[in-house]
């Protein structure tokens, strides 16, 4: 039954045409009393999988009912959301564990851009900066691929020998490399154009190299 329709007197009848019923019954259906009662998107949504949920059936001998089938959804669900929580999403933990501290500084940028400041840098012949943006690079690049893990409490040295773990052949030129960024990093020591050279020839080699190559490539 309709409430009173809008200017009309609700005990004063009415004989419209179907023009004017019509625009009558528009207007009384747009009150806000009608719209609350219509099912929202999730009500829509719900049925729709509750639908489909009911229309699947397992074919076996007893024709068994959908019942098994939601209950092996429902786990299957539960063990992805698990699994999301304890193991989060693969690239993004990948990436968030290849950037930030770096040898006692936050550094957020890539390899790449660790490469061109170390290439700059040697361009001003600034080997101090160089050096130390070359041997990031290195560090970073390998942190990227995930060969090497590097932890805010990761030195220079240590990571040599983890590097060096990983990719034998270059054991040698990582100890280099990190002697070099230490030299100039805390020592003080004035950096020099072939030191950066030796790190800039390194990173450019361990660049392209995998471990499964890296026993027929040897220190040069």
């Amino acid at each position: 039954m309709f409430t009173s329709l809008a200017g009309v007197p609700a005990d004063v009848p009415v004989d419209p045409d179907s023009a004017e019923a019509q625009r009558w019954v528009i207007q009384e259906l747009s009150k806000p009393e009608y719209r609350a009662a219509q099912p929202t998107w999730f009500d829509r949504a719900s049925k729709a999988f509750l639908d489909w949920l009911q229309s699947l059936r397992i074919d076996s001998g007893a024709g068994v009912q959908g019942p098994i089938l939601i209950l092996a959804l429902i786990v299957i669900v539960a063990a992805l959301v698990a699994a999301f929580f304890i193991f989060g999403a693969p690239r993004l933990n990948r990436r968030s564990a290849a950037s930030g501290i770096l040898f006692g500084d936050d550094d957020a940028r890539d390899a790449a851009a660790m490469r061109r400041a170390a290439e700059d840098a040697a361009g001003r012949s600034d080997w101090v900066l160089a050096i130390e943006e070359i041997f990031r690079s290195i560090a970073r690049g390998l942190a990227e691929r995930t060969l090497v893990t590097v932890s805010p409490g990761t030195t220079a040295r240590d990571f040599a020998v983890r590097a060096g773990v990983v990719l034998p052949g270059y054991s040698e030129r990582l100890t280099t490399a990190a002697s070099a960024f230490d030299d100039v990093r805390y020592l003080g020591r004035e950096g020099t154009e072939s030191a950066y050279g030796e790190a800039a020839r390194l990173e450019k080699d361990l660049r392209s190299v995998r471990p499964a190559e890296q026993s027929t490539v040897g220190a040069r």
